[in-house]
C-alpha cells in the first residue's frame, strides 16, 4: 500500500515496548536512532551508502557495512567494507572484502562472519538448474561463500556453497534468473556456534554445521516465499520473514516455527493479506515483552505487534531517495532491517533518554 502519513502513525503507550529503534534508510549515508515518538535521538554519518543495514553491538558500538566501488558489477545489496564505529562515529575496526554483501555478524568470540560472492567454476556452474535462462551475465554464474575473520582480519573459517552441497538438489526459482545461484541474504551464528543462512533464489534456509560443513537443519520449498532474516529466538524456535506468502491473494508473512517439527508456533499476516506485503528485503525482531518488531522493507514501514497480532506502534520512514537516480531504488523509502534496543541496555548504555 502507499502511505500518506510519515513518522509515527500509531503508538499505544501501555502496550508498546519502550526503547529506541535503529534503522538505515537505503542509499542514505546515515543510520538513525529514534525514540518512541519518532524523534531522532542519535545518528551516525557513514562514509558511503550502507550495504543494507547497521546494528548495535553489546559494547555499544555500531557495526555496519558500506559500499565500495570495486567488486561484482550489477548485483544488489553490495557492501564491501565492514566497519565498527563508536558512539561518536570514530572507526575502531574495519575489514574490506569488495565481494561482501547483504549480511554480517559479530560472533561471541569477537570474530566477524559475513556473506560474499564468487564466480562459480564452469564445471559447477553447468550443474545449476532452474532460473530464467534469458537473464544471464557474460562472466558466468555467481555463487557464494561464508567467511569468518578474526579481529586481525585473518580468515579462520570459510564455507563455499557449491563445494558442500548437491547443486542439482537446489535449483534457482523461476523468478531468479541465472546471474546468481542462491542469493544468500541473511546470516546468523547460533548459540552453539553453527551458522544459519537464508538463500532467497532457492527458497532455502539451513543451519551449517561448522565442523562438518554439512547442513544440520534445512527447509527448501516454494512455501518459504523467497524469505529473509532467518534467525533463532531465545526460546529455541526459528523465525523468518516470508516475502511472498502462498495461497490466494498477495501478501507477506512473519513465521515462527519449531525447528524439529517445522510446525507453526506463531505467525503474522495482514488483514486483508495485501495490506502487509514486501516482496523483497524486510525482517523481524522478537522483543523482550513478547511483542514483535517488523520491518516491511519496501514501504519503509517499521511496526510492533502483540502476540495477539494487534498493532501497538508504527513508524513510516520519511527518508526517500531522489526520483532521478538509476536503478529500482529511485523514489523509494526502503529499509532493509530495523532493531529495537533498551535505553538502559548494553547497546545504548543510557546515552539517550525517551520523552
Amino acid at each position: 500500500m502507499r502511505f500518506l502519513k510519515f513518522g509515527i502513525t500509531e503508538y499505544d503507550r501501555a502496550r508498546a515496548t519502550p526503547g529506541v529503534t535503529l534503522f538505515s534508510p537505503l542509499l542514505h549515508k546515515v543510520t538513525y536512532l529514534i525514540g518512541m515518538n519518532g524523534e531522532i535521538l542519535h545518528h551516525w554519518n557513514l562514509a558511503a551508502k550502507p550495504g543494507n543495514y547497521s546494528y548495535l553491538l553489546p559494547n555499544g558500538n555500531l557495526l555496519t557495512a558500506i559500499e565500495t566501488p570495486d567488486g561484482p558489477p550489477g548485483l544488489y545489496a553490495k557492501g564491501g567494507k565492514i566497519q565498527e564505529l563508536d558512539w561518536d562515529g570514530t572507526i575502531v575496526w574495519e575489514y574490506q572484502d569488495d565481494y561482501q554483501h547483504h549480511d554480517f555478524r559479530r560472533c561471541d568470540n569477537g570474530n566477524t562472519v559475513y556473506l560474499g560472492w564468487e564466480l562459480l567454476p564452469e564445471d559447477y556452474a553447468s550443474r545449476v538448474k532452474g532460473g530464467d535462462h534469458g537473464r544471464t551475465v557474460p562472466e558466468g554464474i555467481w555463487g557464494g561463500y561464508v567467511r569468518e575473520v578474526n579481529p586481525e582480519g585473518e580468515t579462520v573459517w570459510e564455507w563455499h556453497f557449491h563445494e558442500n552441497i548437491e547443486i542439482e538438489k537446489y535449483p534457482n526459482a523461476p523468478m531468479a534468473g541465472r546471474i546468481e545461484w542462491g542469493h544468500p541474504n541473511s546470516i546468523m551464528p547460533t548459540p552453539e556456534g553453527d551458522i544459519m543462512v537464508s538463500w532467497r533464489h532457492n527458497n532455502l534456509i539451513a543451519v551449517i554445521d561448522k565442523k562438518s560443513g554439512q547442513f544440520k537443519f534445512e527447509w527448501c520449498g516454494p512455501e518459504l516465499g523467497h524469505q529473509h532474516d532467518f534467525q533463532i529466538l531465545e526460546n529455541g524456535n526459528y523465525m523468518m520473514f516470508i516475502n511472498q506468502s502462498g495461497g490466494p491473494g498477495v501478501g507477506s508473512r512473519v513465521l515462527e516455527f519449531d525447528p524439529v517439527t517445522k510446525e507453526t508456533v506463531w505467525e503474522y499476516q495482514g488483514m486483508p493479506r495485501y495490506t502487509f506485503h514486501s516482496p523483497f528485503i524486510s525482517g523481524a525482531q522478537r522483543l523482550k515483552s513478547g511483542n514483535t518488531l517488523i520491518c516491511e522493507g519496501m514501504w519503509g514501514r517499521i511496526f510492533e505487534v502483540t502476540p495477539d497480532k494487534e498493532l501497538v506502534w508504527e513508524y513510516i520512514s520519511p527518508y526517500f531517495t531522489p526520483q532521478n537516480i538509476p536503478g529500482p531504488m529511485a523514489g523509494t523509502n526502503c529499509v532493509f532491517r530495523a532493531y529495537r534496543y533498551d535505553v538502559d541496555g548494553p547497546e545504548v548504555q543510557g546515552r539517550v533518554s525517551l520523552s
